[in-house]
């Protein structure tokens, strides 16, 4: 019997690790990431962006609720989001929240990454969401340095020790910098929040809203 419940992982599993997928891939994301450290959605961009996984995992049906028995025979489970509702999702939110007009198609590959991710998870594979958290935790300790040439965008990594060299040369002007140093948010509830819980791995867990 013990074997045969860890080969399953339970709904609420499937939902946790999907929803870590989510918000990972949001902060991998260039094009929000540098929204963010440039403040361009404001002074709570980073909230923002906890807001945006959330809003992300609400387009699809919860793990848990998907496991409930329908409550009519009749009743057909929700619908899931296609790869261009991801898409239309990514870039509508990055123009009216971060007013950034992503024009380099990454949105496809998030979009894409996001729907892999999905379909891992609802089969009990969490594979995906290991690799891109050990994607995410390669970049602690590091920044995401921008530059811009001649309407061409070049992206580099650099390591504290980089950074060290530079302090003298930098005069406090960083604002190309991206800190990565802070686990990911997945969702900033409005109104009123409850403590955040924890899991054993350090990623806050997603509080649905209500519907």
């Amino acid at each position: 019997m013990a074997s045969s419940s860890q080969a399953e992982p339970s709904p609420e599993t499937r939902q946790l690790q999907f929803e870590q997928g989510v918000a990972i891939s949001l902060h991998l994301w260039l094009s929000l990431t540098v929204a963010v450290q440039n403040s361009l959605g404001g002074p709570s961009s980073e909230d923002k962006r906890d807001w945006f996984a959330g809003a992300v995992v609400e387009m699809f049906p919860s793990f848990v609720d998907l496991a409930k028995p329908p409550r009519k025979p009749s009743q057909k489970p929700p619908q899931e989001p296609d790869g261009d509702d991801v898409e239309a999702t990514l870039l509508q939110v990055m123009w009216d929240e971060f007013e950034t007009n992503v024009d380099d198609e990454s949105e496809i590959e998030v979009a894409d990454r996001i729907l892999k991710v999905r379909t891992q998870c609802a089969s009990g594979n969490f594979d995906m969401v290991e690799d891109l958290r050990r994607r995410w935790l390669a970049t602690k300790g590091k920044t995401v340095t921008v530059q811009v040439a001649d309407g061409d965008q070049e992206t580099d990594w650099e390591s504290a020790d980089d950074d060290d060299d530079d302090d003298d040369d930098d005069d406090g002007e960083d604002e190309g910098d991206v800190e990565m140093s802070e686990a990911p948010a997945l969702v900033a509830v409005p109104k009123e929040r409850p403590p955040p819980e924890v899991d054993e791995d350090g990623f806050t867990k997603v509080t649905r809203k209500k519907r």
